[in-house]
């Protein structure tokens, strides 16, 4: 669209739009020199509709004439107060833009004190707030809930919030990066690896993990393509891997539909499901409200410990100093590397 955004196309515009006043204002001044003389009818004029419909060629009334002028007044003022003549920013300067910024600056003035003081709370107790899951509930409902449903229960492509099973973790923290950074979770298409029979099989495979009717011969010769590829991402035991969003296969929960037919064109065609980030666009304070409203919902878990070391491993005293010492000296006598 850059050739329009030329001086020829700007003055076209503000030459067209004065003309088009001028000459209308000009109509208007010779509708008002006909007058009627005292006791003079008017003619009819040759246009008939419907038998008795008839157009005569009486002048305009003055009231509507007055309208008329009015409008072309407030025309010509607006034009030189605001922008509309083609580049011509108008005599005040008013941009659509600096009105969005002036009412974007006044909305976090007023509202952002109300989301801030849940900010130095943890998730876990904003989420056992009334006050702070009213607040949520309205968040989710205008940025969330056209994807995961007003009650949070999903739909095909998108995940239920309300249960426990979570693609990249249900912990707190999982869930404010999920809101924050988005997601981007891929699935890719291995129909052109496995063939028609191939996929079919592992398919088979799949559904008997979680128990669902599956043909069992198809089911035993999918296991070996499964192994090869598939348990990369979703894991040797299927139960998934939440640090890639690979789902786990040996529930009965399925985000694409868990039929033979769903789990063939998943494979067949891969997925792409798109979280989109909304740290950007809401901020540090809406997030984490909006964390605390999704953890509250039902399906929000404790953070995973770190695994306890066990009693084997533990470092025996004085073993640190002698490693550091035995480090520094293999350090020293090692050739340096690029």
């Amino acid at each position: 669209m850059q050739e329009f955004d030329t001086p020829f196309w700007s003055w076209y515009i503000i030459i067209l739009t004065v003309v088009s006043i001028a000459g209308t204002a000009l109509f208007l001044m010779s509708q008002r020199t006909r007058r009627l003389a005292p006791g003079e009818k008017a003619q009819e004029m040759e246009h008939r509709w419907d038998g008795d419909l008839v157009e005569l060629n009486n002048p305009l009334p003055s009231w509507w004439v007055n309208l008329f002028w009015i409008t072309l007044i407030f025309a010509a003022v607006y034009l030189v107060l605001y922008p509309g003549l083609g580049s011509f920013k108008g005599i005040l300067g008013w941009t659509s833009f600096g009105e969005h910024a002036r009412e974007m600056e006044n909305a976090k003035a007023k509202y952002d004190p109300v989301f801030n003081q849940f900010m130095g709370q943890p998730v876990e107790q904003v989420a056992a707030s009334g006050e702070a899951r009213e607040m949520g509930q309205r968040l989710f409902y205008t940025y969330c809930a056209q994807c995961h449903g007003t009650d949070a229960a999903g739909a095909t492509g998108f995940p239920n919030l309300t249960d426990k099973d979570w693609l990249y973790g249900g912990d707190a923290e999982s869930i404010k990066s999920s809101i924050a950074n988005g997601r981007m979770g891929v699935m890719p298409a291995l129909g052109a690896a496995l063939g028609e029979e191939g996929t079919k099989q592992v398919a088979n495979y799949v559904l008997s993990l979680s128990g669902a009717n599956h043909d069992a011969g198809l089911a035993t010769a999918g296991k070996a393509l499964y192994d090869t590829n598939c348990a990369a991402c979703h894991g040797a035991d299927a139960k998934g891997m939440a640090a890639m969003g690979a789902p786990n296969l040996t529930d009965k929960v399925w985000l694409y539909g868990g039929s033979e037919k769903a789990i063939v064109e998943t494979i067949n065609k891969g997925r792409n499901g798109v979280m989109p980030a909304q740290l950007q666009a809401l901020g540090e304070a809406k997030v984490h409200l909006l964390t605390a409203y999704v953890y509250g919902l039902g399906g929000g878990m404790a953070k995973p410990e770190a695994p306890a070391m066990p009693a084997e491993a533990a470092p025996v005293e004085g073993a640190a100093d002698a490693a550091g010492t035995s480090a520094a000296q293999a350090d020293a006598s090692a050739p340096a590397a690029q």
